[in-house]
């Protein structure tokens, strides 16, 4: 009995001490996993650059719009022309009225470094450390969906005694035409 408590623990920070670095192939921002309960986790993020734009319109078309901007200036739409190696999340948070959409920039660039943007629109972040409570989940995420869940996650937190101070976050990780079960999708909050 002693063998699978210790065994079940030590499973357990292994998981919980690990981190992942790529989704698919695709660079992620830093964290390690602090601690998990089935799809929901609290991250520790390490700082890392954001190019982000500031786009109107419902969640959806925001998105969208958003995700076109950042794509034209990673895929050669830069004063240089150079192309930049796309990364996973693709962001999304409410901003008042507006929606701000971002990429992270890949762990090679600074903002001395990045191609200077043809466009006003986008601007260049640092994100500095910040803890995160995560929840994880599949299918094809519409903006009703994604609020139930903010809001489930909002209450769940409040619950459990966390702070939280941003957010919702909407963490979107794989291509438009990949299966539904085979998406990873993430509502988040950051948290004191």
């Amino acid at each position: 009995m002693l063998k699978r408590i210790i065994l079940a623990v030590g499973v357990a920070m292994a998981g919980v001490a690990g981190a992942e670095t790529t989704h698919k192939g695709y660079e992620m921002p830093p964290y390690t996993v602090d601690w998990q309960d089935g799809a929901r986790e609290i991250r520790s993020y390490g700082p890392h650059l954001l190019a982000e734009v500031k786009v109107s319109g419902s969640r959806s078309g925001a998105i969208q719009k958003g995700f076109r901007v950042l794509a034209g200036y990673i895929f050669g739409g830069n004063a240089t022309g150079e192309k930049i190696a796309m990364t996973v999340p693709v962001a999304q948070t409410p901003d008042g009225e507006s929606w701000v959409v971002n990429f992270m920039m890949p762990a090679r660039y600074t903002t001395e470094t990045l191609p200077t943007p043809r466009t006003d629109a986008i601007r260049f972040v640092k994100a500095g450390p910040s803890r995160q409570l995560v929840e994880r989940f599949s299918g094809i995420p519409g903006t009703d969906g994604m609020a139930e869940r903010a809001e489930a996650l909002a209450v769940w937190a409040k619950a459990e005694g966390y702070e939280v101070i941003a957010g919702p976050h909407y963490y979107f990780y794989d291509a438009p035409m990949t299966l539904p079960w085979k998406r990873r999708n993430e509502v988040a909050f950051t948290i004191r």
